[in-house]
């Protein structure tokens, strides 16, 4: 019984090998506007996903750039007898999720007062490589 989990064990270390992740906290962009860049990217090899960020001129655009390009060092660190041209990388997964809310008032007519909800998101960035040896 315990070999069983011991190989699961190696099979899942094995597999983690392979990927790289990199998070980003309260970006204080709506994860609305976020998801919009997050969806060009999903699948995309990273020379491809990092074109599509430079030429975006969104304002999310520079932080999921930023992200990405931590994510790709993350590989690098995990991976340091690998080259990036050699090993095809790429954004097996991103994930947007709402992050803190700040609440603010504004005045409204009549002596009322709105409520402002200032948004905030949490991006997760998952890359895999998918060597293929020739």
């Amino acid at each position: 019984m315990g070999t069983r989990k011991r190989n699961k064990a190696s099979i899942l270390k094995d597999k983690k090998k392979k990927l790289s992740i990199a998070k980003l906290r309260n970006c204080p962009i709506s994860p609305r506007k976020m998801r919009l860049i997050a969806d060009l990217l999903r699948g995309k090899e990273i020379g491809h996903a990092l074109n599509i960020l430079k030429f975006n001129p969104k304002h999310s655009a520079k932080y999921l750039e930023k992200l990405l390009l931590s994510a790709i060092s993350n590989w690098q660190s995990k991976n340091e007898d690998k080259s990036i041209e050699s090993s095809k990388i790429f954004v097996n997964e991103i994930r947007v999720d709402g992050g803190r809310m700040i609440k603010r008032l504004r005045p409204a007519p009549q002596g009322r007062a709105h409520r402002i909800r200032k948004r905030s998101n949490h991006v997760t960035v998952i890359l895999e490589s998918n060597n293929e040896m020739k």
